[in-house]
């Protein structure tokens, strides 16, 4: 799948869970954790897609998603460090 596409579809649903909303409490609060998730999937891309020229790689999955979506921009610091540094 093409990067265009990802980020395309990613957004989409980030605008979608942003403008629909939902009155239900529940299915709001996962709707909002899902959206925090997708914020962490697109964080790694970049990251992925910018560190890739200095040799920076951080796998993109549901848990690397988690960390980097709930704990932003510190979590991908935190994420680039240990897979630089620890695994390594």
């Amino acid at each position: 799948m093409s990067p265009i596409v990802v980020i395309g579809i990613i957004s989409s649903l980030i605008v979608f869970l942003l403008v629909a909303g939902t009155p239900f409490k529940p299915v709001r609060i996962v709707g909002q954790v899902v959206m925090k998730v997708m914020i962490g999937a697109l964080f790694l891309f970049f990251l992925n897609a910018f560190g890739g020229q200095f040799g920076i790689h951080v796998p993109i999955n549901l848990a690397t998603s988690s960390i980097s979506g709930i704990l932003g921009i510190p979590g991908v610091i935190g994420l680039t460090v240990i897979q630089t540094y620890i695994l390594v």
